[in-house]
């Protein structure tokens, strides 16, 4: 006779209180980097605090469901996620329906209500992957067992980079070898893939003048500082207006209409404004702590869709913070990237809270059956 018996602890739930509690700071932060900006354009300085929080809120809702949604049962979304998301991605360049700022359609807009498909993208990336990785777990070694993933990724790829969008076809591309290495892919069969991949970059740099004034901009800032020079010096002296331990929050100075785009791709200059150097070190380390628990969720997944699920969303979130960190402190060229469940997007907040409700159900504990 055989019955089962739960152990008595759940999953990971200090993952979710480090989730909520990194929302929760990037919310604070929003305020402070917006508020000037928000009340002389919307009359309201809570503008931006107000959209977040709804995005907070129904992310808390889609965490909580997913949290406890067998995660397994997501494998029957595959299909419908994946049609879901290239046509959003292709519906971006509908007139009337993706809508342009500065100059990129990368948004689909729905009456009052706007939601940016690469966001979407990513996590149908992840599902994908998982899916098929965990049907034919033996193809992974080779450039032809994993060439599904690839072309996914790849078609991805470029409906994202024709918004246009450098910044998130970037992290698409590194999550899927990512995830294409975590599966088991041959060292030599991933370099055979990233060569050309590093090539086809420099390509995309080289064809588009805004991105090679980027490049510019990023190897002399000073040689254009009212131009394409102007965003990262603006973010260089918040940083470095910071100092060991930050001009206080709230008091941040560079948010008063110097620094573009403060609340959200270049809200981390502004924290580190107004917290410092030491202060950035303890936000990493909740950063850290929260890829160190995802990572130990992948580690200890009862089976392969678990584990490919739970370190493509582990990856994609810590993919976008590094990226995010280099942009803002002038080590890459600049480029936008929203920091996750920190800088100001519903979208982002709400497909990222989902996702870590989906680790804390990866992490589980498996049922033993006696």
């Amino acid at each position: 006779m055989k019955f089962s018996v739960k152990r008595k602890r759940g999953g990971d739930y200090a993952l979710l209180v480090a989730v909520v509690l990194l929302s929760i700071i990037g919310t604070v932060f929003i305020y402070s980097a917006s508020n000037y900006s928000a009340e002389a354009t919307y009359g309201d300085a809570f503008f931006f605090v107000k959209k977040q929080v709804i995005g907070i809120l129904l992310g808390v809702v889609a965490m909580i469901f997913t949290a406890f949604y067998n995660y397994e049962k997501l494998k029957k979304f595959t299909i419908p996620v994946a049609i879901a998301s290239f046509v959003l991605l292709a519906l971006v360049f509908v007139p009337g329906v993706g809508v342009e700022n500065y100059g990129a359609r990368r948004w689909v807009g729905f009456g009052a209500f706007t939601i940016q498909p690469s966001e979407i993208a990513k996590f149908s990336l992840i599902l994908f992957s998982a899916t098929y990785f965990s049907a034919y777990k033996d193809r992974a070694t080779t450039f032809i067992g994993v060439l599904p993933v690839l072309i996914f990724g790849g078609a991805t790829c470029l409906f994202v980079i024709l918004e246009p969008n450098m910044s998130i076809t970037v992290c698409i591309a590194l999550l899927m070898l990512t995830m294409v290495f975590a599966a088991g892919l041959k060292i030599r069969v991933l370099l055979f893939i990233i060569v050309p991949a590093l090539v086809a970059g420099v390509v995309l740099i080289l064809i588009e003048p805004y991105r090679l004034s980027r490049l510019a901009a990023f190897i002399n800032p000073w040689s254009n500082p009212k131009g394409e020079g102007y965003q990262l010096l603006q973010s260089l002296y918040a940083l470095g207006s910071g100092g060991w331990f930050g001009v206080g929050i709230f008091h941040s100075r560079q948010k008063y209409a110097f620094l573009p785009f403060a609340e959200s791709d270049f809200i981390l200059s502004v924290i580190g404004e107004e917290i410092g150097f030491i202060g950035l070190l303890l936000f990493f380390l909740l950063l850290a702590f929260i890829v160190f628990r995802g990572l130990k969720a992948a580690r200890k997944a009862k089976d392969v869709f678990g584990y490919i699920l739970a370190t493509g969303i582990t990856m994609i979130f810590g993919i976008q913070v590094v990226i995010n960190a280099l942009v803002v402190s002038g080590s890459i060229p600049p480029t936008g990237l929203p920091l996750p469940l920190v800088s100001s997007g519903n979208t982002s907040i709400i497909i990222f809270m989902a996702e870590m409700g989906v680790l804390f159900n990866v992490s589980k504990p498996e049922t033993i059956t006696f």
